[in-house]
């Protein structure tokens, strides 16, 4: 069984990624499974384009899943711009989508709603995202909810491709739907998200930490009054990291009264402090010595280019794509 999932290195990872797909890579590592996972960089091109903060962006989300727990040795860590056969795949791929498809597309539609500018690789990202996961000829693929209809279009093309070839070239992969903590509330009760500026990074702490739960979106209840923990984003959040018997605690404290917002959030950082100790020493490790991290994603990115390459070659034989270059990291 081969899994496979990416992540954008678009900012800061913030606890949405941590529930919604980080916490789940760091468990699965455990499984039999043949596990890919990769930092996706030319996905992030869609809306950043400073080299720098992009390939800060991308170190760091290297450093932020090693210090989560992610064992290298394990499962494979790579960039998805060390894989290269990945946008030659995605080229095929895009040349049996029909153009209906892609504006179908309800991840696109949802970014745009939210203020991206509409771009060919924005409205093209499910073909991209289609070439990362068969390239690995992946089974399963972790994914939210959010991403069904993404993973519809890469068996579709899947399917597409095998009945051209009347052959399976392509594996066929399914989705493995999270659940919770897939939708996790931003600071403002809507889903948490980089692009509507509402999110809690991971690896905030102490004066910064405190500053940005400050920011959570309450109701104007008093100090005394009654409050219901059910509709409040400070509690759905402190369930995420509670026991059922410390969020039961919290949420008749929220009924009695006497108990205010101040007092949700204080519990709410001290959760995520008790929860993310060790892997903030981690970091903080790991920060210091970039040059090991690079080390890993490099050996990452060769065993993965290993498991691409005579794919491609496959690929390239049946469509009659004739290539002269012969050289050991093409043709591995």
């Amino acid at each position: 069984m081969i899994t496979l999932s990416g992540i954008q290195p678009s900012g800061q990872l913030h606890l949405g990624n941590y529930f919604g797909a980080i916490r789940q890579h760091v468990e699965r590592q455990t499984t039999p499974d043949e596990s890919f996972y990769f930092i996706a960089n030319y996905h992030s091109l869609t809306s950043i384009h400073e080299g720098d903060s992009l390939a800060k962006y991308s170190l760091d989300v290297a450093i932020d899943y090693l210090a989560l727990g992610l064992d290298a040795t394990k499962c494979t860590l790579y960039l998805q711009s060390d894989v290269p056969e990945t946008t030659e795949l995605a080229w095929i791929l895009s040349t049996f989508s029909p153009v209906s498809l892609m504006e179908k597309g309800v991840a696109y539609k949802d970014k745009i709603a939210q203020g991206l500018t509409p771009n060919i690789g924005l409205f093209t990202y499910p073909i991209l995202q289609a070439a990362d996961i068969l390239i690995m000829q992946s089974n399963v693929v972790p994914v939210g909810e959010d991403q069904k209809q993404n993973i519809e279009i890469a068996r579709d093309l899947a399917q597409k491709v095998n009945h051209s070839a009347q052959k399976e070239l392509c594996t066929i992969p399914e989705p493995m739907f999270v659940e919770k903590g897939a939708n996790v509330p931003g600071t403002d009760g809507k889903k948490m998200s980089k692009s509507s500026g509402n999110t809690i990074p991971i690896f905030a702490e102490g004066k910064a930490l405190k500053k940005t739960l400050g920011t959570i979106v309450t109701d104007s209840k008093g100090l005394d009054e009654s409050k219901d923990p059910e509709s409040c984003t400070v509690y759905r959040l402190i369930q995420l990291f509670a026991t059922d018997e410390k969020a039961d605690e919290i949420a008749e404290a929220y009924r009695a009264g006497g108990y205010g917002y101040g007092h949700a959030k204080q519990a709410l950082q001290e959760l995520m402090d008790d929860h993310f100790g060790e892997a903030r020493e981690r970091r903080h490790d790991l920060s210091t010595r970039p040059d090991d991290v690079m080390d890993l994603l490099r050996e990452g990115g060769r065993n993965a280019r290993k498991k691409a390459a005579p794919f491609m070659e496959a690929m390239r034989e049946h469509f009659g794509l004739l290539t002269t270059d012969t050289s050991p990291s093409v043709r591995a």
